[in-house]
């Protein structure tokens, strides 16, 4: 079929796989808003964000209900949100945040992974002062001024804003904005941008480095010759 056929297969195999692994994610934090705060969106404003996400991600409306309607059925397992803190190889500090139903299976396997990576997991605290927590959204661009929309936000707790393009592998992306801030003000963030009638992508929370670690070439090295061993 030619070429270009199989340029096209590869790409929509590639998105497909992509939106699996989405929509698996966005059903977990549907379960666990809705275990939170109740299922309706209005009353809810981790869902309403939940939904958002689903929505950028193309998640068709019937998934998003029959996710809503899975997590209020009592014999649905609680997911709860488990931090894990470790090195990597050269003394990199390493956060795994996880959503579980099975506290211990999961340390087992987050265990492993750190193991098999010359690394090490380590104990609650160890790392995590190294990290920002933030939360961010992305809007659509429409004919906002940064500065101007800065100067709105700021009051309720925005710390950084910037443009961000549109990704030209994804047919449904377009232009937005970015909106930065602290883990505690996400609330306060999207009540406002609710209010001002802005359309929300999507938004999520982050943990931002504030040490970073130069390697040496020999260190760089080491870490090469090891993900080709461990690949065969």
């Amino acid at each position: 079929m030619g070429r270009a056929f199989e340029f096209r297969k590869a790409r929509k195999m590639k998105r497909w796989s992509a939106m699996s692994k989405a929509f698996t994610k966005i059903g977990k934090d549907i379960v666990i808003a809705v275990k939170e705060g109740g299922p309706d969106p209005d009353s809810n404003s981790r869902l309403r964000a939940v939904i958002q996400n689903a929505k950028s991600v193309n998640m068709p409306k019937a998934n998003i209900e029959r996710a809503i309607k899975k997590a209020t059925d009592k014999n649905t397992a609680n997911f709860d949100t488990v931090l894990f803190e470790g090195y990597a190889p050269h003394g990199i500090a390493v956060l795994v945040e996880t959503s579980t139903d099975n506290n211990n299976r999961t340390v087992a396997n987050v265990r492993s992974y750190f193991n098999k990576c010359n690394g090490s997991l380590g104990v609650s605290g160890s790392v995590e002062f190294m990290f920002d927590h933030k939360c961010h959204f992305r809007i659509a661009a429409a004919d906002y001024d940064l500065e101007e929309l800065e100067l709105e936000l700021i009051d309720f707790g925005a710390e950084e804003l910037f443009k961000d393009e549109a990704d030209e592998e994804d047919e449904n992306s377009q232009d937005g904005i970015m909106i930065y801030a602290e883990f505690a003000n996400y609330g306060a963030i999207q009540k406002a941008l609710e209010e001002m009638g802005a359309e929300i992508l999507s938004s999520d929370f982050e943990y931002i480095p504030t040490v970073q670690k130069d390697l040496t070439e020999e260190q760089r090295r080491c870490r090469q010759v090891i993900r080709k061993v461990r690949r065969g």
